[in-house]
């Protein structure tokens, strides 16, 4: 098929690639170039197959759809493909898989033309989202910052001691090995341990930690954070870079429109 949008189908389910493939080449200037069961697999195949566009079928994405767009944003292709997930429902997973690499999602409650359009959309380099799950990521987001405000308020009504005993916490650090890195006699340590518990409403250092994490204190592999290191005023850290941009999402031109079947779509 000459000039047609080239898809790689990525799916867990044997029976769902074909059928989605089957779609794809019954409709105009789309071609299935090829399939895969994981990620993995994809990006073994990505150099031979050059995809425009690849589709990734999940019910709900989750903690291994976040891997599977880390793990095609870390192909070298000069050229980065965009990858549109598929999906049934809506998950607090969906902005993660954003984050990490997708350049859109699409619902499967839609019919074969405006997936066919959806694909075009995304292969032209811009951003596929269905307007019925708006309210969704706007609700999600909306959660996530009044528990960020909540955190920052708890975390700068530490002192900068409390806050290294908090850091060394997450570490895994004993009482007696915060003692010794701080210079801090081991009762004065259990002091502030208990303060930073009660600051934090932290039922036990478990949820210290977890907290530690998710506000940026530490991060996996117990380095320092060096924009959250003492003296600290209170702004908002800088977001951390995610895995790698898969696509750059681009606004519609002016010409654009949201449809009702669920996708951004160019006007002809």
């Amino acid at each position: 098929m000459t000039d047609a949008t080239r898809i790689l189908v990525i799916s867990d389910q044997a029976l769902i690639r074909c059928g989605i493939r089957a779609v794809v080449n019954a409709q105009p200037s789309l071609e299935a170039v090829g399939e895969a069961t994981d990620a993995l697999e994809a990006v073994s195949r990505l150099a031979d197959l050059r995809p425009d566009v690849v589709l990734v079928d999940v019910v709900a994405p989750d903690l291994k759809t976040i891997e599977e767009m880390r793990i095609l944003a870390s192909s070298n292709l000069d050229d980065p493909v965009p990858v549109l997930i598929l999906m049934s429902s809506f998950s607090d997973c969906c902005i993660e898989a954003l984050a990490a690499g997708a350049c859109g999602l699409f619902l499967k409650s839609a019919g074969p033309e405006d997936l066919a359009a959806a694909l075009r959309v995304a292969a032209a380099g811009y951003a596929v989202l269905a307007p019925s799950l708006i309210p969704y990521l706007i609700e999600e987001l909306n959660a996530r910052r009044g528990l960020a405000a909540l955190q920052r308020e708890r975390l700068a009504g530490l002192s900068g001691r409390e806050r290294d005993v908090l850091r060394l916490i997450a570490q895994g650090c004993s009482n007696a090995e915060i003692a010794r890195s701080l210079h801090l006699g081991e009762s004065t340590v259990k002091s502030h341990v208990q303060r930073v518990l009660r600051k934090l409403r932290a039922r036990d250092r478990i949820q210290a930690v977890i907290y530690a994490y998710e506000v940026g204190l530490v991060h996996p592999g117990g380095l320092q954070t060096p924009y959250l290191d003492p003296p600290w005023d209170g702004a908002d850290p800088p977001a951390p870079p995610s895995a790698g941009a898969f696509l750059r999402p681009r606004l519609a031109p002016a010409s654009s429109s949201f449809q009702a079947d669920g996708m951004v779509r160019r006007s002809s």
